[in-house]
């Protein structure tokens, strides 16, 4: 007797905003999930960028199951012993000065943008601009997506908040073009090495030239983690291989190992921008989110997750240009620690869908990059494995 194939997962009183692939995911394990059929994969996503210390990690999940028994949600109105520990190790690794929570990249976005218009009208600019980059990624509210560099997720929102000026990237003759002669320039905008632009990276003297610009001109720095942040490339932030520091610096995805966490962390020329009334949050810096941030930092460095990121990061990347050696298809591969693009010379979102049919998650962005985003547990041994998936399935595809 034929066994009858499970029916494919579907949400129908889930709004239809994700392409979604026929997998439900119910449980994982380290660098592995496992779907509700009992399938397994090996996660070369992270929930993009998100799960740092894998999945069911032995000693955050005693931590959080505690902190759920203590207390998970506190309101600002107080203090938040938490909030003060989680911000002081964020301003001992960054060097910069005070930290204020949100719950996601895209709060903590807004926030930035917040910080740069409120330091321009303490200045005496009525209409301040900050400069953005051609396919950056911010968010989805309406204001990040106006710095947002992607017309596709642009289209229908109109009318874009104003206020910006948008320049290529690694570009500094560009960037001071645009903004020459203008008064009303507060800011500059960026991510060191674009997500879901492409997994594009700031180059290092580019990064060290537009500090000395914003230094130059009384602009802040104001540089997005929120993806390449929290250890991924091999350092705390990603900015730091250039030297630099920037004056505001939000943070997410991976800071709290899958609660849902963001901060903006502030430097001394944007660290008393925000008064009381000026911002806040209801669910930002609760009890439980902190909890995650501070144990998070704490297992990175008890168990020397930076330096596994560089490394297995140099070997995952070594062992793709071995294998895509010689074919023409591949355009680039580039990237930095466990953050990896590689680029094709055509859109290949489906091997999205192929890959997970061979047991490995990951995702496509900007129409050609795929992106590797694991866990910053991930082996070489599990490196390699990606390989072993990956490798055939792009031949294929551009052999097709």
């Amino acid at each position: 007797m034929n066994a009858v194939a499970p029916a494919a997962p579907s949400s129908p009183h889930v709004m239809n905003t994700y392409g979604r692939l026929p997998i439900a995911i119910s449980r994982g394990r380290g660098c592995r999930v496992w779907d509700v059929n009992g399938k397994a994969y090996l996660d070369a996503l992270a929930g993009i960028a998100v799960n740092t210390l894998g999945h069911g990690h032995p000693k955050l999940v005693p931590a959080l199951q505690e902190q759920v028994a203590k207390m998970m949600h506190c309101c600002n109105y107080y203090h938040v012993p938490d909030q003060e520990r989680l911000a002081q190790l964020l301003v001992e690794r960054s060097g910069l000065s005070n930290v204020f929570f949100c719950s996601t990249g895209l709060e903590a976005n807004e926030a930035a943008l917040k910080l740069a218009r409120k330091y321009g009208h303490d200045k005496g600019i009525e209409r301040p601009e900050i400069v953005v980059y051609e396919k950056a990624f911010h968010g989805r509210s309406i204001a990040t997506l106006s710095a947002t560099g992607n017309p596709k997720i642009q289209a229908g929102f109109g009318p874009l908040v104003e206020g910006f000026i948008r320049v290529p990237v690694n570009d500094i003759e560009a960037l001071k073009k645009a903004t020459d002669g203008n008064p009303n320039v507060v800011a500059v905008f960026l991510e060191t090495i674009q997500g879901e632009g492409g997994i594009n990276p700031m180059r290092v003297q580019y990064l060290q030239d537009v500090r000395a610009l914003c230094d130059a001109r009384d602009w802040l720095l104001m540089i997005d983690e929120v993806q390449c942040g929290m250890g991924r490339t091999g350092k705390w932030f990603a900015h730091q291989w250039a030297g630099i520091q920037p004056d505001v610096m939000p943070l997410a995805k991976g800071l709290g190992s899958g609660v849902p966490i963001g901060a903006v962390v502030a430097g001394p020329k944007a660290a008393n921008i925000f008064q009381p009334g000026n911002h806040g949050t209801t669910f930002g810096g609760n009890p439980l989110a902190m909890r995650a941030g501070v144990e998070t930092i704490r297992i990175m460095e008890e168990d020397g997750l930076l330096e596994n990121a560089a490394t297995v990061g140099a070997h995952l990347r070594s062992a793709l240009e071995k294998g895509l050696a010689g074919n023409t298809g591949v355009k680039d591969i580039r990237g930095q620690g466990l953050m990896i693009g590689i680029e094709l010379d055509k859109p290949c979102g489906v091997i999205t869908q192929r890959a997970a049919d061979a047991g490995l998650l990951l995702s496509v962005t900007a129409d050609s990059v795929i992106r590797l985003v694991p866990p910053l547990i991930m082996t070489a041994a599990e490196a390699d494995e990606v390989c072993a998936i990956l490798l055939p399935l792009i031949h294929a595809f551009l052999a097709e």
